[in-house]
């Protein structure tokens, strides 16, 4: 056998991997991909077309657009009341827990947010619909004001007080989208405000006392 015949023979097999190499890539996965369900719900099992599009199969329900502009209000007013813990607050356990809060609700705004940007959906009105004093928990102008003026063990009695009530508030809007919503992302997000924010209400109760 030439040396040229060889040559060629090996151009050959390399012209071949490389043409499979370019049609393994270009094809689109053959197996089914299984989509995680909303809670109380069987997973789905998505076809390889289906899984490829990138298309979510339920998209986002009103539900799901109200709760999270209605939370990003919502942690703002949380935000509000638990920057006012380190100037006012008597106990020290009470300005960790605030800093706890601050931390996370502020983190949890970012992805609301996020999520109504990817979404094209509009982001919350922070002034609209009377203050949002109709959404669950949510302190009154009047609550707030007396709040600030407060210091000492008084401002640790009110704050827990609002912030309990203000937490029950949230895990009643995360049960209510966990029923009506449709957006896995958001369902999630509910999950995480519900174990969070029952946690943090059974920690204030022990620090309210009776």
């Amino acid at each position: 056998m030439s040396w040229l015949r060889v040559a060629c023979g090996a151009v050959v097999l390399v012209f071949a991997a490389g043409v499979a190499g370019c049609a393994n890539e270009a094809a689109p996965p053959s197996h089914p991909v299984v989509q995680p369900g909303r809670p109380g719900e069987p997973n789905k099992t998505l076809s390889a077309e289906e899984a490829s599009s990138g298309v979510p199969v339920v998209p986002p329900n009103q539900a799901d657009v109200e709760y999270v502009q209605m939370m990003v209000v919502h942690h703002g007013q949380a935000l509000t009341m638990a920057e006012l813990a380190p100037d006012r607050a008597q106990d020290a356990a009470l300005k960790g827990l605030a800093d706890r809060i601050l931390d996370a609700q502020r983190v949890e705004m970012d992805m609301l947010n996020g999520w109504l940007e990817r979404n094209g959906k509009p982001k919350a009105d922070q002034n609209g619909h009377g203050g949002h004093a109709d959404m669950p928990g949510m302190a009154t102008p009047d609550e707030l004001a007396a709040l600030r003026a407060a210091t000492g063990a008084e401002f640790d009695r009110s704050f827990l007080r609002l912030m309990i009530k203000h937490h029950e508030g949230a895990v009643a809007m995360a049960n209510a989208v966990q029923k009506g919503g449709a957006d896995v992302k958001v369902q999630e997000m509910a999950d995480h405000v519900i174990a969070e924010q029952t946690d943090e209400i059974g920690r204030m109760r022990a620090m309210l006392g009776p």
